[in-house]
């Protein structure tokens, strides 16, 4: 009897991660690649890197290459409408047919979902960018931003460096005067972009225009404020509490079956939760203003995503694929509310807000 293989792809905009498991639920081979954001590089180019890094993987595994993999999920940046993921699986059906038998596409945030859980959950980007989404245990789900650093990004990489540069020349305009010295921060600035004015980091802002690089910024920020920079620690806490706003703005839409054991996973993704400890002030003082009903267990991810790519793909088929959710993440932090009567007595004072038993 021939074995069957599964496949996931957690892809982003500048490099990509596969996996592929055997029936037993295994790792049989990973690897890495190129980006796979088809708004980037055009489906061509992505299916041909998709259809690269399985091709790889199986030479590492030693895995015949005319072995079509039984499914393959894809959970990619710029995956978010359901007519274009179409688009690509039917380009990936084309260019390379004896890929695989199935394939389902979605966006990167249900893959991060998926990997910690089998029916659903939270998930808070914060990178580069930023974004949030909730899926339901019945396939519905709801997104708060994404929409880019034109239109937000708040809480990001990118938000809290383009605040932090804000502020500084809105200081030196003397248009709004900063809550805390900029001496530092401005030389952080001037040495991130090799500058010494500030009109040399217009260039960087329009007519070199470069997201990551300019999003870099922070983790210098971050430094800044372990340090005890009080500017740097303010735009931090700025951040928390919008990424805060963006869990808040979801939860109406939270299914029950999501929060039967009291609390509701959110998946943290991005480099940006690394500096907890200068998000969690902004963070927990935005959300203790809302009564919230369940706790929120906010987990990072601790293996590729392209696992929940991979479950993803299984669950399109049907095929009851072996997995333990469990090894997939560790708890972060646990916030709850505790209200009585509808009166706010204060926050859990520990990180034992709801249960670590996991």
């Amino acid at each position: 009897m021939t074995m069957k293989y599964f496949g996931g792809v957690e892809g982003g905009a500048t490099h990509s991660r596969l996996v592929i498991c055997d029936e037993k639920g295994e790792c049989c081979a990973t690897t890495t690649g190129l980006g796979t954001n088809h708004w980037h590089i055009g489906k061509a180019e992505c299916a041909r890197r998709i259809a690269d890094m399985v091709e790889r993987a199986k030479a590492d595994a030693g895995i015949p290459q005319e072995t079509r993999l039984t499914s393959l999920g894809l959970s990619l940046s710029g995956c978010e409408d359901e007519a274009t993921n179409r688009e690509l699986e039917k380009e990936l059906r084309t260019a390379f047919p004896n890929l695989s038998d199935n394939y389902t596409v979605t966006s990167d945030t249900v893959g991060s979902i998926c990997t910690a859980s089998p029916i659903g959950g939270m998930v808070v980007i914060s990178g580069t960018g930023s974004n949030a989404l909730l899926r339901n245990p019945d396939g519905t789900s709801y997104n708060c931003g994404g929409w880019g650093h034109f239109m937000g990004d708040e809480g990001s990489a990118w938000y809290i460096s383009h605040r932090a540069v804000k502020m500084v020349f809105d200081d030196m305009d003397n248009f709004r005067k900063s809550p805390y010295p900029i001496e530092h921060i401005w030389k952080l600035i001037k040495d991130h972009f090799n500058v010494q004015s500030r009109h040399e980091i217009l260039s960087h802002c329009y007519a070199k225009f470069d997201k990551p690089f300019y999003a870099s910024l922070c983790k210098k920020l971050s430094h800044a404020a372990e340090q005890g920079d009080e500017l740097a620690k303010f735009v931090f806490h700025e951040a928390g509490s919008h990424l805060a706003r963006s869990i808040q703005a979801l939860l109406p839409h939270v299914h029950e079956d999501l929060v039967k054991t009291g609390d509701l996973n959110i998946a943290c993704v991005g480099s940006v939760w690394l500096s907890w400890t200068l998000l969690k002030s902004g963070f927990t003082e935005t959300l203790s203003k809302e009564n919230i009903p369940f706790g929120l267990k906010l987990i990072r991810i601790t293996k590729s995503m392209a696992y929940g790519a991979c479950y993803l793909g299984v669950d399109g088929i049907g095929y009851p694929l072996p997995r333990n959710y469990s090894d997939n993440f560790e708890i972060m932090y646990c916030y709850k509310n505790l209200y009585t009567n509808g009166n706010i007595n204060g926050n859990s004072a520990t990180t034992n807000g709801c249960s670590l038993k996991e």
